[in-house]
């Protein structure tokens, strides 16, 4: 069991409030990302989670019992950090195990439940080896596996891949994903890279200075953004802002249209501009165009390798379908 609720949950450092008021339920068995800009409150409520941080005022429930008041230790959580956290001199079977030897448990016990951990993570050629004898998706497999050991009610990642490059990062991603898929169990990760959020999650809560924006599935936030916060930070490359008189003939102050939603030609469309910088993928193109009233340059990502170059003169359309509509305020207009 897993499910995790905060009520009316706030943090204040001095007179500085860090987390307004903020209720938030997480089921058994979800996959839950906080995702948010730097300095928004996402890894300060992992912690208060935890239990490593203590709360302002409210109150949090693990699996229905109140465990505001409850040690870190006691809490039934399991958290993986951003550095690893690895002993050097002990090896990876012991690193695996310390919790469980911590916890005086039989040692017999102790070698089946590192052996099951180093097989669900691809580790059994490498038990023996000290940290410093891996590689750094290695090393964090060895900190995800002595979470494992413990069977949490939750799993707790703090940016568990930021300190990978990036080629380790998709496959850790995976992993992790994977390993979620095994365990079934509860899993909060925090991250600022809404990629690994767009792929990793089943609800994503996105934050802003603390204050939660919008609760939903990765997709449920693609298609239908609560503002334009929302908006410009869930999809990448981030959506297109437009706003004057363009956004006017939508009876909106603000319309969103994302970088694959816009069709280009060189022959003819609703907008011109001219071509700055374009980044050739092979898979695919983005344009980045400059000359669009209210929105310069527009980003557009366009399918396959398009051949366009700097200074071209270019005609962008788009898709009616998939224009967002925000009011004033930032908020959308269904």
């Amino acid at each position: 069991m897993g499910r995790i609720v905060l009520k009316n949950v706030t943090k204040s450092f001095g007179d500085t409030q860090v987390i307004p008021p903020l209720d938030l339920t997480i089921e058994d068995g979800e996959f839950t990302v906080f995702v948010g800009p730097s300095g928004c409150g996402k890894s300060t409520l992992l912690r208060m989670i935890a239990g490593l941080e203590d709360l302002t005022s409210g109150y949090i429930e693990i699996d229905g019992n109140d465990a505001t008041q409850v040690p870190p230790s006691e809490r039934g959580l399991a958290m993986v950090f951003q550095s690893y956290a690895l002993y050097p001199h002990m090896s990876v079977r012991k690193n695996i195990g310390f919790p469980l030897r911590m916890a005086k448990m039989d040692q017999a016990e102790i070698d089946q439940k590192v052996e099951t951990a180093a097989q669900s993570l691809n580790l059994m050629d490498y038990l023996d080896r000290k940290p410093a004898d891996l590689s750094g998706g290695q090393r964090q497999r060895v900190a995800i596996g002595r979470a494992i050991v413990r069977e949490p009610a939750a799993f707790l990642f703090d940016e568990p891949l930021s300190n990978l490059d990036a080629a380790l990062r998709v496959g850790m991603r995976l992993e992790i994903g994977e390993l979620h898929e095994r365990l079934k169990t509860t899993m909060i990760y925090v991250t600022h890279d809404q990629v690994e959020a767009m792929t990793m999650a089943n609800k994503i809560v996105v934050l802003q200075a603390g204050v939660i924006e919008q609760v939903g599935s990765p997709l449920e936030l693609y298609h239908k953004p609560r503002n334009k916060f929302v908006a410009g930070f869930i999809g990448s490359p981030k959506m297109n802002l437009i706003e004057g008189a363009e956004a006017a003939k939508h009876n909106a102050h603000t319309i969103g249209v994302r970088p694959e939603h816009i069709e280009v030609s060189t022959t003819g469309g609703q907008w011109e501009g001219k071509v700055g910088v374009a980044e050739h993928l092979g898979s695919d193109t983005f344009i980045h165009v400059h000359g669009i009233d209210g929105c310069d340059p527009m980003t557009v990502r366009a399918a396959g390798d398009v051949a366009v170059k700097h200074g071209d003169t270019v005609f962008l359309t788009p898709q009616a379908q998939n224009i967002h509509k925000f009011d004033q305020k930032g908020l959308r207009i269904e």
